[in-house]
């Protein structure tokens, strides 16, 4: 089924990674000789549906010549943005005109190098036929808290019905390209696509990925990233 859909990839990688605290933003570190972005390009170049991934790098990043998929006619280098949504724009705009109204736009964080293609492969069968599109993510098994600035907590949050939300996020091109044009014009920021398509009233659907999905944000990611692309698949 798969085969048969028009997917187009998109990377937002023009993060500073300031929380990592490496001399070079996060998604240019290396794991197990590559860079996390091209772990996170590779996961999407393996799904059989997606013809391209657009990969929005900052103005002035020329890292990405060094890149394992630098002369890939499958990936494209655009200019990102100031903030995430932005970048994820400017990379929907530079499709215009090849990816039809009703295509399908897989956004994956640069930072997520350990999407598993079953993971990958079933958020695009189990919303190939959605009206909305939707979310890979995982349900919150911690008790939640609420604090003010200062860290005191202010409140215990119920955790029933709360996810954590990961990547990718799939959505149709032209929705998503509204919807997020729309919020951007609109002064919100939004931090997913999600958040977007939902401003503009519609209700995607959450599918279960794996926990194994990390973001590499904080110095101990990067360990845990090493471990997990070091597992056989099916661990």
């Amino acid at each position: 089924m798969t085969a048969a859909l028009r997917c187009w990839g998109v990377v937002p990688a023009a993060g500073r990674g300031l929380r990592m605290g490496a001399e070079v933003p996060k998604q240019h570190l290396v794991l197990r000789g590559r860079s996390v972005l091209d772990h996170a390009i590779a996961a999407l170049l393996g799904q059989a549906a997606v013809r391209a991934v657009v990969v929005a790098v900052a103005p002035g990043d020329e890292r990405w010549r060094e890149s394992a998929h630098a002369a890939d006619a499958r990936v494209r280098w655009i200019a990102g943005g100031a903030e995430r949504c932005h970048s994820v724009a400017n990379a929907l705009d530079a499709l215009s005109g090849e990816a039809a109204a009703d295509d399908w736009v897989l956004v994956h964080d640069a930072a997520r190098p350990c999407l598993r293609p079953d993971d990958l492969a079933r958020l695009v069968a189990t919303l190939a036929g959605h009206a909305v599109g939707g979310v890979l993510g995982v349900p919150v098994r911690d008790t939640m808290k609420r604090c003010a600035d200062d860290g005191t907590v202010l409140a215990t949050v119920d955790r029933a019905g709360l996810w954590h939300a990961q990547t990718p996020q799939m959505f149709r091109y032209a929705a998503l390209r509204a919807a997020l044009a729309a919020a951007i014009a609109g002064g919100v920021l939004v931090t997913d696509e999600s958040a977007a398509i939902e401003r503009a009233g519609l209700a995607p659907q959450l599918v279960e990925g794996s926990s194994g999905n990390i973001k590499v944000t904080r110095p101990e990611d990067l360990a845990l990233a090493e471990f997990l692309l070091g597992r056989a698949p099916g661990d």
